[in-house]
């Protein structure tokens, strides 16, 4: 469990480098959280097309009088309806796709689905007189085990409840959004990518232990799933090493199904490459495996599953390694570009995205209002690894400064460039320096604007920087 830190404490913290500090502050940081907000106000809504078409024995159409009609929107990674509760008769979905790829709706039971519908697409589907519950789906490959699956609940005795957010005052909303704002940065239990210790075997290896097992992790305040952790951590905790280190990473499988494990965008032997059945056997429930190898070069590498990896990776299988000095080597490779105040990174940040499984929206694990701010002073450099573990692209926007992007994928660019949006695709690492050149809180999230605020406030794939 983190503690959070009054004013004074913070100030006291940004006068050496630091690493996730936490605030305790509210009325101080939500007044300067305003700040950043006023610039994230996001119109939630989708705008489409109603269709009329045919698909796989299904009918989309409009909504006939006497039926129930049920707002239906589907974004990354979720079902939600509006009601969630009917009376048995008709009932016509009004289906939304306000995510940012594509998605359908299927009643599979009922053989009755939409097509698939592009981002900010709208369609009509009847599907016809329901006495009993009704399941849905979305059928692109991955997104059901993600979380898009839902039920529609069908009651004699309901009426259709309220939309709350439909029937929010403008009044209602500024609270709602203040309010949120103010838990910021809300307390919870776990903490991941914590620095991994190794010990030093007789035969020179640095061991590094993990512990694949499911635990309980609270992602927001009150919201606690079953995430898939390596050693209780979402992410994992973050490996660190030296060029020229023998590496031995003992994993030990404690799932209740076989995982390994693939040491992506790092140079090892083929033996070592952790993709079960080619290079090794799974390792089953209750059995350990040791990744060896020797540390040939400079590598910005994620450690993660590759073992049934749509569901254990989204869920929380995934951690960073990092080999090298590339707080030295960035610096060097921005040459005279910063204006930093004495030549070197004052804190190294490794950031890990995600968009499904149980985790869901999250930064290093957390959502808004549990994701934990940085502090940083005027002129100090922050160097940030950028880790997608997710299946979509995020395009990771910091209010301020603009970043120089130094690295990609642990290769260092030839022509370093600025830019204060990084799209980072699935599996990717990006590697960007971010020196402090005005004070204040500043905003940093996801840009696509349903990761990082709903009508209830910000929300998932958003934290901020605090410069003095």
């Amino acid at each position: 469990m983190t503690r959070l830190f009054t004013e004074r404490e913070v100030t006291k913290m940004s006068d050496k480098p630091t690493r996730n500090p936490l605030l305790a502050s509210s009325d101080f940081l939500f007044s300067l959280m305003m700040l950043a907000v006023i610039a994230m106000v996001v119109s939630i809504g989708a705008i489409g097309i109603v269709s009329v078409a045919k698909n796989g024995g299904s009918s989309v159409a409009a909504a006939s009088s006497g039926s129930t009609t049920v707002e239906v929107n589907l974004t990354e990674f979720t079902i939600t309806f509006s009601p969630s509760v009917v009376p048995p008769g008709n009932v016509v979905f009004s289906v939304h796709n306000a995510g940012t790829t594509q998605h359908n709706l299927a009643a599979v039971d009922l053989n009755k689905r939409t097509p698939f519908l592009d981002a900010g697409s709208h369609v009509l589907l009847d599907i016809g007189s329901v006495s009993t519950d009704v399941n849905v789906i979305c059928e692109v490959p991955g997104h059901k085990d993600s979380g898009m699956k839902a039920t529609l609940k069908v009651s004699a005795d309901s009426s259709a409840p309220v939309d709350t957010v439909a029937t929010m005052t403008n009044a209602q909303m500024d609270a709602a959004m203040e309010a949120v704002a103010k838990k910021f940065p809300a307390k919870t239990a776990g903490l991941g990518g914590q620095e991994l210790l190794p010990t030093i075997a007789a035969d020179g290896y640095k061991v590094f232990n993990l512990t694949a097992k499911i635990i309980d992790w609270e992602v927001e305040p009150g919201k606690i799933v079953k995430g898939w952790a390596y050693n209780g951590q979402i992410p994992g905790p973050t490996i660190h090493a030296n060029v020229g280190d023998k590496i031995r990473i003992h994993l030990k499988n404690e799932l209740p199904e076989s995982t390994s494990m693939h040491l992506h965008g790092v140079r090892v032997p083929n033996a070592m490459d952790g993709v079960d059945p080619i290079t090794q056997s799974s390792i089953k429930p209750g059995e350990s495996f040791d990744y060896e190898f020797t540390a040939k070069e400079p590598a910005v590498g994620m450690y993660h599953s590759h073992h049934d990896a749509q569901v254990q990776i989204p869920n929380g299988l995934a951690g960073a390694i990092i080999i090298g000095d590339w707080k030295a080597s960035t610096m060097k490779a921005a040459g005279s570009r910063l204006t930093d105040s004495n030549g070197k990174v004052d804190q190294e940040v490794v950031m890990v995205l995600n968009d499904a499984g149980t985790i869901g929206l999250s930064l290093n694990g957390k959502s808004f209002p549990a994701t934990a701010p940085y502090v940083m002073k005027v002129g100090e450099t922050m160097l940030v690894h950028y880790y997608n573990e997710g299946l979509m692209t995020h395009p990771m926007h910091m209010h301020q400064p603009t970043g120089l992007v130094v690295a990609r994928d642990g290769k260092m660019l030839e022509q370093p460039y600025w830019a204060d949006t990084i799209p980072v695709a699935p599996g990717e690492r990006w590697s960007v320096l971010y020196t402090a050149k005005d004070p204040g809180v500043w905003a940093w999230h996801c840009h696509i604007l349903t990761h990082a605020e709903t009508p209830m406030g910000m929300k998932y794939m958003v934290t901020a920087v605090i410069v003095s």
